[in-house]
């Protein structure tokens, strides 16, 4: 009924000029349509602006004022303003939230419409401001704020240019009123009314930028910041062309207001996205010079806040203005001033270096992940069209850094990531991972490093940078290319990554610890490798698989360095290599300066690799106690070399074959370096590793080191003694392996050691039967100890082994004459029978038959 009612007086008033008695029959009763209307308004809610009734209401009250022979245009405005103002009076409690909906509604009149009608609205926003300053009921609380402040200021100073000189007019009344207002809902702040007078406001408007003196004087104590954004974002949209405003005070409105306020993330993020939104219509000069500046101010105060809203606003720098993107312009507005532009390059560093996994937002604005994707093209935009380069040169090493690493988050990106960023650059034929690796290239091109980037091109390590599998090698040719830099600067990308390999960080600890290993191969940094050992303990316990053999890696290029080692040339192969290219431990004394000493502070943290789960660690950490036992001196020596032999005894039945025959040459060299007093401790663990070493001259790795004559295929009778065992070693001859070459050579250290030169010659030659006899011959004592010391290779994975164990076993039994340990003798063969090789069960079965008559 409300809308038929509403209908009709549209109807009406459509119908006056074509028939004049329709319109007599309203004229009489008008008032009382308008007090209907009025109340069909009041009953509508106040917090809902666009409801249909409140709507057609309003059409029905224009209609009614555009009839003929209606109320003077006078009087039907003297009518809206008693409406408006009896709509903010019947709203009680709500009576501010009902003031800012109308102003709401108002104020698209007053920009951008016929004079006729912005001064009618402005009229209409004066008139409503005076009868607010009288109106007792009014009141702000902490529930219903004035949040509309900001915006009718800006709204309404802009008008004070305006043309029209009554628009003016009605625009300055409206501000003082609305002073008046605010100062009445704020009464203790005690501001004094007459400061800010009417007329005084009145003869601001002669100019303009005076008038915005006084006008911020005025509001100064009262605009919030959300308030003074409302203005800057109100000025610059009045910037560009066709503008019902001065451009020239509004410019004015973004300096003032921008260069004291203090302004939130969200805040700053809404004025850049509405200079973005308006910067390709704005064409008029102070206008540009004024969007500088506040660019240039709000970098100044607020630089994580400038750079990460420019990437919100455009991650790709892809929209087009003339000849740039508007992103890329607004970039080089930023990076105009020096000091600006280091901020700015700061605030992306720390973008590209912050890479949380654990943030994984579908939105640019959480993701940091997708934010560093945008500062990497950001860099690459900037660098085409270098205005800082000075600044860039400063920061090198760590935007250099900061770029190797976002290539490694780059290929770890999921597709739902990757689309959402590049969702703008389908049609481009740079990938995510490929712009990432094409900044660097820019990077180094612009700073005048042309052939490394072609050297690295030449290597292929670009093209490995792209793929996880290849991405470290890529590393590492990237790092051998820039050593070839001036040592200066090889010096900052070192100390930079010493500083920032200090704090453990999962997302690129890997990249950085490969590329600082691959520096160590620089001999002029050797006064900086202090900040190395401090770093190498925390990482040599790194849960980072493949981590602490990689540390490993680079304290060993320490050991090697030629300003640490002298007698050596790094990189040659001497004899600190193995045949098979395996580094492996100095043989000779070398002369050390005390800077080589200093490696020594990580002894206890590479010992205990030797535990590492591993097996790369712990292959790794064995040349490196090598050459640190080498620089080892007097008690000390000989102390480590005891605990070190120690710990190696487990490694000789190591799953690796290369930590078999890596831990077996250490064992050997520590025979040679134990002198004085605790050469006697010395000579019992080798005793206690004989049986081990003579077992693994039968190890049969896949490590060939060398192809010895094959072995005749004997009887067993001419080996033992009353025709044991018939069956051949499996396998037969062959080739041997590297732990049984490195089992020999022990074999014959340990004869020397021991003054015992039967085994010298038996283990030069190899006979492994012989020396299991002689060693039951020469002390029958250690018969039982053998015995334990073989049961566990008959769990051994090689055939080989366990065929060797049992034989051992057997002849183990011969020397025994207690029926108890005869037992455990046959316990042990009886589980060998079940072995899965019918080789070894069989040998398992003859034994136990041979040895049951002498039990």
């Amino acid at each position: 009924q409300k809308l038929k009612f509403l209908a009709s007086v549209c109807s009406v008033c459509s119908t006056i000029s074509m028939d004049s008695t329709v319109w007599n029959n309203l004229y009489f009763c008008q008032l009382e349509v308008v007090e209907t209307v009025e109340v069909l308004l009041q009953e509508e809610p106040t917090d809902q602006l666009s409801t249909t009734v409140r709507q057609q209401a309003m059409l029905a009250i224009a209609a009614m004022r555009a009839a003929p022979k209606t109320l003077s245009p006078s009087q039907t405005l003297a009518a809206m303003d008693s409406m408006l103002q009896s709509l903010v009076c019947s709203a009680g409690t709500l009576g501010v939230m009902e003031l800012q909906n109308i102003y709401q509604v108002l104020l698209p009149f007053t920009s951008s419409q016929p004079a006729l009608v912005q001064k009618r609205a402005m009229a209409r926003i004066a008139r409503l401001a005076s009868f607010i300053t009288t109106c007792p009921l009014l009141q702000c609380s902490k529930t219903q704020q004035f949040v509309m402040l900001g915006k009718l200021v800006g709204h309404l100073t802009l008008c004070c240019t305006c043309k029209d000189k009554g628009t003016r007019h009605e625009a300055a009344e409206a501000l003082h009123h609305l002073h008046t207002f605010i100062v009445q809902q704020l009464t203790w702040l005690c501001v004094p009314l007459w400061l800010h007078s009417q007329d005084a406001l009145g003869d601001a408007l002669g100019d303009k930028f005076p008038l915005l003196t006084f006008v911020l004087q005025m509001f100064t104590k009262y605009l919030q910041p959300s308030d003074q954004v409302e203005i800057i974002l109100i000025a610059i949209k009045s910037l560009k062309p066709p503008s019902a405003y001065s451009i020239s005070l509004a410019s004015h409105m973004v300096d003032v207001l921008a260069q004291d306020s203090a302004f939130q993330m969200g805040q700053v993020l809404n004025i850049l996205w509405t200079i973005y939104g308006n910067l390709p219509y704005i064409k008029v000069v102070v206008a540009l010079q004024s969007l500088d500046r506040v660019l240039l101010a709000l970098t100044s105060k607020y630089p994580s806040e400038v750079v990460a809203s420019l990437l919100q606003c455009s991650p790709t720098c892809t929209r087009a203005l003339g000849s740039h993107s508007v992103a890329v312009t607004m970039w080089k507005m930023v990076f105009s001033e020096p000091q600006a532009a280091k901020k700015v390059l700061q605030e992306l560093i720390s973008i590209l270096m912050n890479q949380s996994l654990r943030k994984t937002s579908t939105s640019t604005k959480d993701n940091p992940r997708i934010l560093s994707l945008a500062a990497t093209r950001t860099i690459t935009e900037i660098l085409l069209h270098p205005t800082c380069l000075r600044e860039v040169d400063a920061i090198f090493p760590q935007l250099f850094l900061a770029l190797l690493f976002q290539v490694s988050f780059t290929t770890e990106l999921t597709l739902q990531e990757v689309q959402i960023f590049w969702k703008e650059h389908q049609q481009d034929l740079f990938t995510p991972i490929r712009s990432a690796v094409q900044s660097m290239r820019v990077l180094l091109c612009t700073m005048g490093f042309e052939s490394q980037v072609l050297a690295i091109e030449a290597q292929g390590g670009w093209n490995a940078l792209h793929s996880t599998q290849t991405h470290l090698m890529g590393v590492r040719i990237v790092a051998r290319e820039m050593m070839k830099t001036p040592r200066p600067l090889r010096y900052a990308i070192f100390s930079h990554l010493a500083e920032l390999l200090s704090v453990e960080d999962p997302t690129w600890e890997m990249v950085a610890m490969v590329f600082l290993v691959e520096m160590l191969g620089c001999t002029d940094l050797s006064e900086d490798l202090d900040r190395a050992l401090k770093i190498f303990p925390m990482y040599l316990r790194s849960q980072c698989l493949g981590m602490p053999s990689l540390v490993l890696r680079g304290i060993l290029r320490l050991t090697k360095m030629p300003d640490m080692v002298a007698g050596g040339e790094s990189g040659g192969h001497g004899e600190g290599y193995h045949p098979c290219g395996r580094l492996l431990l100095y043989k000779k004394e070398v002369a050390c300066f005390p800077q080589a000493k200093k490696s020594l502070v990580l002894l206890p943290y590479v010992m205990e690799q030797l535990q590492s789960d591993e097996s790369d660690a712990r292959a790794a950490a064995l040349p490196v106690l090598g050459d640190m036992l080498r620089l080892l001196e007097g008690k000390t020596s000989s102390h480590t070399t005891l605990e070190l032999a120690e710990k190696l005894r487990p490694l000789f039945d190591d799953e690796s074959d290369i930590v078999r025959e890596l831990s077996i040459r250490l064992f050997q060299n520590t025979m040679e370096l134990v002198v004085g007093a605790k050469t006697k401790k010395m000579k019992k663990k080798v005793w206690d590793s004989l049986v081990p070493l003579v077992l693994h001259l039968h190890d049969k790795d896949n490590n060939v080191a060398k192809n010895p004559p094959p072995c005749p295929q004997l009887p067993f009778s001419h080996c033992c003694p009353d025709g044991w065992g018939g069956t051949c070693a499996p396998g037969g001859g062959g080739s041997i392996s590297a732990s049984h070459q490195a089992s020999q050579e022990a074999l014959c250290s340990a004869g020397r050691l021991l003054k015992w030169g039967q085994l010298v010659q038996l283990a030069d030659t190899a006979q492994a039967w012989r020396i299991c006899e002689c060693l039951l011959a020469r002390n029958r004592s250690k018969a039982k100890d053998y015995l334990y010391q073989n049961h566990p290779y008959l769990q051994s994975p090689q055939e080989h082994l366990r065929w060797e164990a049992v034989r051992f076993i057997g002849l183990i039994g011969r020397q025994m004459n207690e029926d108890k340990e005869m037992e455990y003798v046959t316990e042990v063969l009886e589980d060998a029978r079940k072995d899965i090789s019918p080789l070894v069960s069989s040998l398992a079965t003859q034994t136990v038959l041979i040895l049951r008559p002498r039990r």
